[in-house]
């Protein structure tokens, strides 16, 4: 599984799934949009600061109606035209890769192994890291300093925030002496200097995209990054089975639940990420709860690798791309008059622009080296495309028209991202808007390589992603919304329904 980089903006992640399509608001039930985190941000907040249900309470009462709306909308709905991006958020369902999550975590809550400890070393943190890193990692804390640390973290939240159990460390952030403050935050600036370092090693343009935000909201992001980088090393790291990484998953799983729950954390990077709960509240689990599944959907022998419809494909497209746009919306914050939830459709469509972008690069580098085909099958019949003709790499006028078919819906779901530039903080939206136009940049090199993606690479260069920024930021600006540069379209209504 792929991480991009540039998915990380609200994006901000790698591989297709098209996938947000519309349903007219006649069609369904206003209810059935109303997913567990949708409905979270909506419904009233009690004074510690959160609602005291938790997410799994959530996800219950709502999975029945996710369930029953998905059918109706593959059916009913359309692509851009109206209506909202169903982003299935929270949805579970009975599947191999579920199932065997579920074994490896209660196994793992039977074990003597304490959750989230790694058999050696730090979870998601492997030599490959610490190679292209070119430094050990984590080694700047004992233990007991991180603990500490959590304690003090803790403490900044509201009251009631986190659930407090029986052996979780306290302190009192107000009186707590100075020195002491002092080496809390070395630790956490340390670890997110290494953050940033695994984020620049992994992800070097992304990470220079970071250094247009604000200090704390490029940590933030950092962060949100280092997490995913982690996970992404559980599932794919080489092993003998899949039973260690199920639970090594699952035991990543639970360390994620303890520490929405209770702010509890494992290593010095958990740091990190407890700190941004803290500084945005709204930051929900459930994308990460749900990019793990996106990432076992991946895993040979438990996920899969054919996708009969566009509409199947999205679940994919929203687990791996669409929740990278959740876990920012918090961090870039919104402009006066917007809010997250009006923000949110934007995003989940950029995570699908970014995704079908992925996937039309690699066709085929995923069908030789790795025997994927991500595109749906239903879209290689109408164009009279066949598999082998991906694995033997043939490009003729069947497959190039197919691919200005799928180039023109990734640039639709461009074009209904860039609404959402408009809705974010000011501070936040040229590095979202950079990214997007830099992105998009690979659809107009697949173009310029005569549509072969098959046998060639499409690479948008350095130079080119630096001359790209001045026009970005033309297009953040309200002027460009009725004064397009040439090839843009006017955007005169930024309106989403509710």
């Amino acid at each position: 599984m792929k991480i991009t980089p540039l998915a990380l903006w609200a994006f901000l992640s790698t591989v297709d799934r098209s996938g947000a399509f519309v349903v007219p608001p006649t069609q369904v039930r206003q209810d059935t949009l109303q997913l567990p985190i949708l409905h979270s941000l909506t419904a009233p907040i009690p004074p510690g600061g959160r609602s005291n249900r938790s997410e799994t309470e959530l996800d219950k009462e709502h999975e029945d109606i996710i369930i029953s709306a998905v059918p109706a909308a593959a059916s009913n709905g359309k692509i851009l035209e109206g209506g909202k991006v169903i982003d299935f958020e929270s949805l579970r369902g009975p599947s191999m890769a579920e199932n065997a999550l579920e074994e490896a975590k209660a196994i793992v809550a039977k074990s003597t192994r304490r959750h989230g400890e790694p058999h050696t070393g730090i979870l998601g943190i492997n030599q490959e890291v610490i190679a292209e890193v070119g430094h050990e990692l984590g080694t700047f804390a004992t233990s007991q300093d991180i603990q500490n640390c959590a304690a003090y973290l803790r403490s900044k939240a509201a009251p009631g925030f986190f659930e407090q159990r029986t052996a979780t460390t306290v302190v009192n952030g107000e009186t707590l002496p100075s020195p002491q403050k002092a080496e809390f935050d070395r630790i956490l600036r340390q670890a997110y200097l290494e953050s940033g370092e695994v984020t620049s090693a992994f992800a070097k343009t992304f990470y220079l995209g970071t250094q247009l935000l604000p200090e704390a909201s490029r940590e933030a992001i950092w962060a949100i990054y280092v997490w995913c980088r982690r996970t992404d090393e559980i599932v794919d790291a080489p092993r003998d089975s899949n039973e260690e990484m199920l639970q090594d998953l699952g035991a990543w799983e639970m360390r994620l639940e303890n520490l929405w729950k209770y702010g509890e954390v494992a290593d010095v990077y958990d740091l990190c990420l407890l700190d941004v709960l803290v500084k945005y509240p709204t930051l929900p689990i459930t994308p990460f709860m749900d990019m793990i599944r996106g990432m076992l959907m991946d895993v040979p022998q438990l996920g899969q690798d054919r996708y009969d419809s566009f509409n199947e494909l999205h679940l994919y497209c929203y687990r791996v791309a669409g929740t990278v746009g959740l876990m920012c919306l918090p961090v870039f914050g919104c402009a006066e008059g917007w809010t997250e939830k009006m923000a949110k459709e934007p995003a989940l469509s950029l995570g699908v622009a970014f995704q079908l972008t992925n996937i039309l690069r690699d066709v085929g580098e995923d069908a030789v080296k790795r025997g994927r085909v991500y595109l749906p099958q239903e879209d290689l019949d109408r164009f009279g495309v066949t598999e082998d003709q991906l694995f033997e790499q043939r490009v003729d006028e069947n497959y190039i028209n197919m691919m200005k078919f799928q180039i023109a819906r990734a640039r639709m779901y461009y074009e209904r991202a860039r609404r959402g530039v408009f809705m974010l903080a000011p501070e936040s939206r040229l590095p979202v808007q950079s990214s997007l136009d830099a992105y998009g940049k690979i659809l107009d090199k697949i173009e310029e390589n005569g549509y072969d993606s098959l046998t060639k690479r499409a690479y948008v260069d350095k130079w080119e992603k630096l001359s790209i920024i001045p026009f970005s930021w033309y297009r953040t600006q309200d002027a460009s919304r009725f004064y397009p540069l040439p090839g843009d379209k006017p955007i005169p209504d930024l309106k989403v329904e509710a």
